[in-house]
């Protein structure tokens, strides 16, 4: 979710965005399209079809980073460990911008080209199905920002006094290369060089720290596996903090210097927050959480980025909870396609409304009814827009992140809630998050699981008017 118009009331919650990555950004796994191969540029997503990349499945990212913000030059060598889905006589990897100094397969040197987004490496002995392979990329220059279709930036972020990477849709190809489409997750490992002034944050955990050569160097290892897009790196004057939830889970938390005040009383309540989503939606399902406060100037919105979400300065409770219900439904669950943003946003603007729910706060049925009524929003042009269009079929890139992605997806799941009973919906919550756990999943996926749940009830009302029909739906 990036910050925005499509959260609490006024405006201040979600981030309403709508596009993402100039070029495109995709993964191959099990979200991969039919027919996709190596010699073709994409998976064919809906609304970024040259995304990703046929024929292999990547499992480990091993990435050695050096930047130094001064020239504003990156330094890289990324290895891509993965396995051939089909016979590969070539393999394509999305890289935009930056230079390609040395490009090996197995440790041998391969044949590269540069087309777009497509680096494409030719392996001297083709590759074959079933054969796990690790291609390595060296790779130098000074990265770039992505603008999306809805105007938003992403990619390579310069800040006051460093720099923020994000990558949602397709910004994670602009400082490495991969397979970059929420279909194909895989495991980290970061190595962030930086000058020693500084520090470097990322996903995952700690995992060692060294000065060399007057500059510092941070390890992180992501041991779940992550969509690229969800992939963070921020460099700056951070002030780093770590603890422990009640139950014994690590938070590390970095908060620029300029919010030191209102970082630290807004994260107070972090551990809270956690302990709270765990009891609504299962286990929390990564090894460690925790967030990135940047200054509001840094950073344009917020985004979920995998244990550790980016706020633009000190968030308020609602944003908070909106960026924590992403871990289960976003980060462990991702979209199997562009398409599928709902299923991130609608659950973790319905997150909002049951922590309101539950702490003094509007009901989810009066949330659910100003915004029929078309009171929720300040402004009627908002209000109006949570009908410009279906939440499961936004009519193009730069409306992925649009109002009825947020609002009319969570109105969604309140319609289910109505259809089966608040115990019945509380088990679906969890259940959804047990089941698709660490991989991915589509609408399609989600609309069989409720009806193989709730076989009693009928959803051809809530699917056909609420989830897939346009205008606004008569009031149930």
């Amino acid at each position: 979710m990036r910050a925005g118009g499509a959260g609490g009331r006024g405006g201040g919650g979600a981030r309403a965005r709508g596009g993402a990555g100039a070029a495109g950004g995709g993964g191959a796994g099990s979200g991969a399209s039919a027919g996709s191969g190596p010699s073709r540029s994409g998976l064919g997503d809906p609304y970024f079809p040259r995304a990703g990349n046929g024929g292999y499945d990547v499992a480990h990212y091993d990435l050695d980073l050096a930047y130094d913000p001064g020239p504003h030059h990156l330094t890289g060598t990324a290895t891509v460990t993965a396995r051939a889905t089909e016979d590969l006589p070539a393999l394509n990897l999305d890289l935009w911008g930056l230079d390609v100094e040395k490009v090996t397969v197995d440790g041998t040197p391969a044949r590269f080209g540069r087309e777009g987004q497509e680096l494409t490496v030719r392996p001297r002995t083709p590759l074959r199905r079933d054969a796990t392979f690790r291609v390595t990329v060296r790779y130098s220059g000074s990265p770039v920002t992505v603008t999306d279709p809805d105007g938003s930036e992403e990619g390579w972020l310069r800040t006051a006094d460093g720099a923020l990477a994000l990558g949602q849709p397709t910004g994670s190809m602009a400082w490495f290369p991969g397979n970059h489409h929420p279909s194909d997750k895989a495991t980290y490992r970061l190595t962030l060089t930086v000058p020693q002034e500084l520090r470097a944050v990322s996903n995952g955990e700690p995992d060692g720290e060294e000065t060399r050569d007057g500059r510092r160097v941070q390890r992180w290892r992501v041991r779940e596996p992550m969509a690229s897009y969800l992939a963070v790196v921020a460099v700056g004057r951070y002030e780093t903090h770590r603890t422990r939830t009640a139950r014994g889970l690590p938070v590390h938390t970095a908060v620029d210097p300029e919010e030191r005040e209102a970082g630290r009383r807004a994260l107070a309540r972090l551990p809270e927050v956690l302990e709270w989503a765990e009891r609504r939606f299962g286990p929390y399902p990564f090894a460690s959480a925790g967030a990135i406060v940047e200054r509001p100037g840094d950073a344009g919105y917020a985004l979920e980025t995998q244990n550790r979400p980016v706020f633009p300065g000190a968030p308020d409770t609602g944003l908070l909870v909106h960026e924590i219900a992403h871990q289960w439904y976003g980060n462990s669950v991702s979209p199997a396609s562009w398409r599928d943003m709902w299923l991130n946003e609608g659950f973790a603007t319905y997150a909002e409304w049951l922590w309101q729910e539950e702490h003094g706060g509007d009901s989810a049925q009066q949330t659910f009814d100003a915004l029929y009524d078309g009171t929720y929003f300040a402004d009627a042009e908002a209000n109006e827009a949570v009908w410009a269009f279906p939440p499961a079929r936004p009519p193009g890139a730069a409306q992925i992140s649009g109002v009825p992605v947020y609002q009319r997806g969570a109105m969604v799941l309140h319609r289910i809630r109505q259809t089966v009973g608040d115990d019945a919906f509380d088990a679906l919550l969890r259940g959804w998050a047990r089941r698709h756990r660490h991989g991915t999943a589509g609408t399609a996926d989600f609309t069989a699981y409720v009806e193989q749940q709730a076989p009693d009830h009928d959803f051809g009302t809530v699917w056909a008017d609420w989830l897939h029909g346009t205008g606004k739906p008569a009031r149930p």
